[in-house]
């Protein structure tokens, strides 16, 4: 062939490439990036002692799995005591729900261990065991925190769950928030969610110092306790910074059997 067509030819096959280069890119649909959803369930489950007197690990299974939760944060759990069979309840009630379990130990009780527990369908990255004040020799109480990794992020989420002194006196309860508070301010500033029975409503001096630098989740209260007929809310879900959250829904579960709390159920939307 000629160099006179050669000339002719490149500057044809040049074109071509161009146009399917310009072609490839009109019709390559752009991915949207989905917002990142956390659905998170808490729940004192009585060491898994029903109101009937019944213990089964099941039935509280059984709503976990219904509900299909990221993160549950529970409290009173028990690990090998004998009231509760020698059960590792957080390590059952993983294993019956396909999530991953993380075990705080407040106390030693009946030859085995007593606190809070966290399940996860999210990697668990690395955890924490707070001691909370302990006052006038009461129930030694604490705060389980966890890092978590988030779906296509590289900044993890701190997830802690408690569960705060009962007694009619709240200033064990202040000082564990306060307590929780200077926690909080020693690591970097990211995305936050606290969880649990904090055994205070929510016009409460103990919540009112959550409220400094967390958002309650829910505009209108969660009635969780008496389980049969609820009136107060004292479980709650918490979130900072505000303006990185959406809530989307918030409920308290229709089950006045299986504990003596009802759970509520958040779903929040990471902005």
């Amino acid at each position: 062939m000629t160099t006179a067509f050669y000339q002719r030819l490149i500057p044809r096959l040049f074109n071509a490439v161009c146009f399917g280069l310009v072609l490839i890119q009109t019709v390559t649909p752009v991915q949207s990036e989905e917002p990142v959803r956390l659905r998170i369930l808490s729940w004192n489950i009585h060491h898994g002692e029903g109101v009937d007197g019944k213990l089964d690990l099941e039935r509280i299974a059984a709503v976990i799995r219904g509900l299909k939760p990221d993160i549950v944060a529970l409290q009173e759990v028990e690990v090998g005591s004998s009231r509760t069979n020698r059960v590792d309840q957080p390590a059952e009630l993983a294993r019956m729900t396909g999530l991953t379990s993380v075990f705080q130990q407040n106390i030693e009780f009946r030859g085995g261990g007593y606190g809070n527990a966290l399940l996860s369908r999210l990697p668990v990255l690395s955890t924490n065991r707070l001691s909370l004040p302990n006052h006038d020799n009461g129930e030694q109480r604490g705060a389980l925190s966890v890092q978590l990794r988030l779906p296509d992020r590289t900044d993890p989420l701190t997830f802690i769950c408690t569960h705060l002194d009962h007694r009619s006196d709240d200033r064990e309860r202040r000082d564990s928030a306060e307590a929780i508070e200077q926690y909080i301010s020693g690591l970097p500033e990211g995305l936050m969610i606290l969880a649990g029975d904090l055994n205070a409503v929510p016009e409460s001096p103990v919540l009112d110092i959550f409220r400094r630098r967390w958002s309650i989740a829910g505009s209108q209260p969660l009635l969780t306790i008496p389980v049969d007929r609820p009136s107060q809310q004292i479980d709650f879900v918490l979130m900072r910074p505000e303006q990185r959250w959406r809530v989307t829904e918030t409920r308290v579960l229709d089950e006045p059997i299986a504990s003596d709390h009802r759970a509520i159920f958040v779903e929040l939307q990471l902005r």
